[in-house]
């Protein structure tokens, strides 16, 4: 593995080539000097796997590092190293992932050997998975028979109460199984179905999918809330509260098994109709959840003026919150804002046991993610169940 260190200090970079070579580490090579650096990356970049970059250097920082390895459409992994506080560590990572460079970690000097190591296997993993391919821009009327077809599948992602580990509810997320492209996640046609009038047909279809899978695990004794994402657009049409609930009225499903999660990705077009909409879905019985809480347009205003009775966590700060004071302040306040309001707290992207652990003792209600489980199909869940089952059994059993 091809790997560039970026820093001033000759001790450091010596000590750190040493504890890359010791860890496997072929092909290092230094640069005490950013410029030197650059220089060298717009001639190697497809060679360079992996940069370690030092943020305070005397003639280029790492902001303005990052700032050049977008310039060179860099497509490696990136590792920020610094002695600097954390937070702008993260500060400058965030960036860098704004600008679609990967960055792989940060790492606060000394390195320690323990996190140097993890680093490099998370990166060895990385290059085994396939990346999805860019199939291209599609077309409205694609989209349009997609929706009108049988080419929508929708995965479940599993949430689980805190206080009990049990099975609370399921997310439902969109797929589209597009005949030449494969399977195309909702981030690729969810804008398209917006700006092309498709968007109300397209929550339509996914809640009644949702809606009929939610009745088949009833009758099979299985008893779980339903959350289906709404865009801000369906949220203009103001007999939307009439079509959710005739749909829930034909299949057979009480309002309050849905769970309606309202993401922000845009700002409300008619502020007046949304606040019409919401209101009234809320009066017949829906439960209304603010996705994403804390990014986007989502914002105190919103939780003073619409009838939610959930937030949402976003996963950016959820994962590592344990651990990290600056993110565990902003869940912990969070939390304990909602419980005043009387709202309940759903939190996703949990990846570890430390964070369900750290959820739980916070009072947190509701916990999804990767370490609970990946979206999956209907069927897959019902297998998943007994051994998750069995994990929160044994977890319990520890814990006593």
């Amino acid at each position: 593995m091809n790997t560039l260190l970026i820093d001033d200090d000759p001790l450091a970079l010596k000590l750190l080539t040493r504890q890359l070579e010791r860890l496997g580490c072929v092909g290092v090579q230094q640069c005490e000097r950013a410029e030197e650096a650059m220089t060298l990356l717009k001639t190697q970049s497809e060679a360079i796997e992996l940069v370690f970059c030092d943020l305070q250097m005397p003639d280029i920082d790492g902001v303005e590092c990052v700032r050049h390895l977008v310039d060179i459409g860099y497509s490696g992994s990136l590792v920020l190293v610094s002695g600097e506080d954390g937070r702008i560590l993260k500060a400058v990572a965030k960036l860098a992932q704004a600008h679609q460079v990967h960055v792989l970690g940060v790492l606060h000097k000394p390195i320690k050997n323990g996190q140097l190591s993890e680093l490099l296997a998370s990166h060895a993993a990385r290059k085994t998975v396939p990346r999805r391919a860019d199939q291209g821009t599609f077309e409205p009327a694609e989209l349009a028979r997609a929706i009108a077809g049988d080419e929508l599948i929708v995965h479940y992602q599993p949430k689980v109460a805190l206080d009990s580990g049990a099975l609370f509810g399921v997310e439902s997320l969109v797929r589209w199984q597009h005949p030449q492209a494969g399977l195309v996640y909702p981030d690729r046609f969810i804008t398209l179905a917006e700006d092309h009038g498709l968007i109300d047909a397209l929550t339509l279809a996914v809640l009644a999918a949702a809606l009929r899978q939610s009745r088949r695990w009833r009758d099979a004794g299985l008893d779980l809330q339903v959350a289906v994402n709404v865009s801000m657009d369906n949220l203009a049409a103001l007999d939307f509260p009439e079509s959710v609930a005739q749909l829930a009225s034909e299949i057979g499903v009480e309002p309050s098994r849905l769970v309606l999660e309202v993401t922000e990705s845009r700002l409300m077009k008619d502020v007046r109709a949304s606040l019409d909409v919401l209101t009234r879905l809320r009066l017949k019985g829906f439960s209304l959840s603010i996705d994403d809480f804390g990014t986007g347009y989502s914002s105190l205003a919103q939780l003073r003026d619409i009838p939610f009775d959930e937030l949402k966590l976003d996963r950016s700060f959820v994962h590592g919150a344990a651990g990290d004071a600056s993110l565990g302040a902003i869940v912990e306040a969070t939390i304990a804002m909602a419980r005043q309001l009387g709202m309940k707290t759903v939190a996703e992207g949990v990846e570890d046991q430390a964070d369900l652990d750290y959820l739980r003792a916070q009072g947190c209600d509701v916990a999804q993610g990767y370490f609970i489980a990946r979206p999956m199909l209907s069927a897959d869940l019902l297998r998943w169940r007994p051994a998750w089952e069995s994990r929160r059994c044994e977890s319990a059993a520890t814990a006593a």
